[in-house]
């Protein structure tokens, strides 16, 4: 009878150790009611000198080139977790390309949807709104920036 005792000893030991390590934390009124994270108890190198490359000033890295997107359609880059949609001429969308569902990557865009090839899942390539489920919630829209025939993530 003494494996249940321990156990709320080393549960009440292990949180008041995360509430003392807390004490102090935050430094500043916005962030008091905030939670400390492992990252934010340690310290943080000093930010490299201001970037002068273009793409920095844009507020990201080339992603895709508008070519790249049909019309109608999208373009889904895997490597980089995201879909890249062009719902109507000029107007561009981005979404995650991790389904809601069970967390498969998205395959293609096609007759107006994105479509997950895990278990069917559709979504809209205007909004990331479900078109077909078992999925329920929306695809997560990205920030881009389009300049010219650059597409950047922001």
């Amino acid at each position: 009878m003494t494996q249940p005792a321990m156990r709320r000893t080393v549960l009440a030991t292990g949180a008041a150790a995360l509430a003392a390590g807390c004490v102090g934390c935050g430094g500043d009124k916005d962030k008091a009611s905030e939670p400390a994270s492992p990252a934010s108890a340690t310290s943080k190198p000093a930010s490299p000198p201001a970037a002068t490359s273009a793409s920095a000033a844009s507020g990201g890295k080339e992603v895709a080139r508008t070519s790249d997107i049909p019309e109608g359609g999208g373009k889904v880059l895997a490597d980089r977790k995201i879909v890249i949609t062009q719902p109507k001429k000029g107007e561009y969308k981005a979404f995650s390309a991790v389904c809601t569902h069970q967390g498969c990557l998205v395959r293609q865009v096609a007759d107006g949807t994105i479509d997950c090839p895990c278990h069917g899942s559709k979504y809209h390539i205007a909004d990331g709104s479900v078109a077909d489920g078992p999925a329920t919630r929306p695809l997560a829209e990205k920030k881009i920036e389009v300049e010219g025939n650059s597409i950047r993530l922001t």
